[in-house]
């Protein structure tokens, strides 16, 4: 652990590297565990990043406090992440990942950065079908009276809603882990990413009504009306380098939800498989570590 923040703490992978050298800072969703980012060796886009002579970092957001409901995706932003960035005494670049990408592109706005990157982060919230708002919007009114009692969004409903815009993904998936042999290479991978995808802490209740309220029912990020610390985040003001890595085949965050930033990149590889895939390394982090060399990183 490097700095603490809160809950939030800021980790670094590896050796620290030469002086002037950007740090990569790896910032993963609210909605799930980071360690998605550091998968094992074996797959692991921050050890990938270090074996490639980057200086990877990864942001852990960890576990809101009950005193914390009213922490929204803003305050997660200012009171949690750049405080972590200001103990850092290099240039830095940020990588976000699903809505950490969203998060990255607020934070840029605060702190400069060498570069930024997102990938499959979502932002042109009225980019999804209304088949899929709809979707999405049911899902926060029937749990919205609950969780404001509460105080906080469980994981599991928050799941609902990503099996929910792609059931058929979902039985297919399970389909076929049933076809694994037991104890086999895939079968230990599919329950790793599943032990991850239903795991993490719950989302305070500020965050998720911001989240589905103000970004997925009124697109303000898409309209450049998200403001945050007083701030309203438009991605004409950003000025630094600047990737964003998209999906053809995503669900969850599909290539038009994704933001158009001065590097696009969109490949194949789902939402999961961008990130934990035997293609990932190939397909998507060998043309990130190439970008961030050209960038500072």
């Amino acid at each position: 652990v490097y700095s603490q923040c809160g809950a939030a703490r800021l980790l670094r992978i590896g050796d620290a590297l030469e002086s002037g050298h950007a740090a990569v800072i790896l910032i993963p969703s609210l909605i799930n565990p980071p360690h998605i980012l550091d998968m094992g060796r074996e797959m692991s886009l921050a050890r990938y990043l270090e074996a490639r002579g980057h200086d990877p970092w990864l942001v852990d957001w960890g576990t809101p406090a009950p005193e914390e409901r009213e922490m929204d995706l803003g305050n997660h932003i200012t009171q949690r992440l750049l405080p972590l960035l200001d103990a850092l005494d290099q240039p830095f670049i940020l990588v976000g990942y699903c809505l950490g990408g969203t998060i990255a592109l607020a934070a840029a706005q605060h702190k400069a950065p060498a570069a930024v990157v997102t990938i499959a982060a979502p932002w042109r919230f009225d980019r999804y079908t209304d088949e899929d708002r709809a979707v999405i919007a049911k899902l926060w009114a029937d749990a919205q009276p609950l969780c404001e009692r509460l105080g906080y969004v469980p994981m599991e409903i928050l799941q609902s809603g990503f099996w929910a815009l792609d059931t058929a993904r979902t039985v297919r998936k399970y389909a076929a882990f049933a076809d694994m042999e037991a104890g086999s290479e895939g079968a230990i991978a599919f329950m790793a990413v599943e032990d991850w995808a239903n795991d993490g802490p719950p989302l305070t209740y500020a965050a998720a009504r911001e989240l589905f309220e103000d970004l997925y029912a009124a697109n303000h990020t898409g309209d450049a009306r998200w403001t945050v610390g007083g701030r309203a985040i438009d991605l004409a003001a950003l000025t630094c380098p600047s990737l964003s890595i998209r999906s053809a085949t995503d669900r969850i965050v599909p290539a038009s939800v994704s933001p158009l930033l001065r590097d696009n990149h969109e490949t194949a590889l789902g939402h999961v498989g961008m990130i934990v895939s035997r293609r990932a390394p190939a397909m998507i982090w060998l043309r990130l570590s190439q970008w961030l060399s050209d960038n500072g990183g």
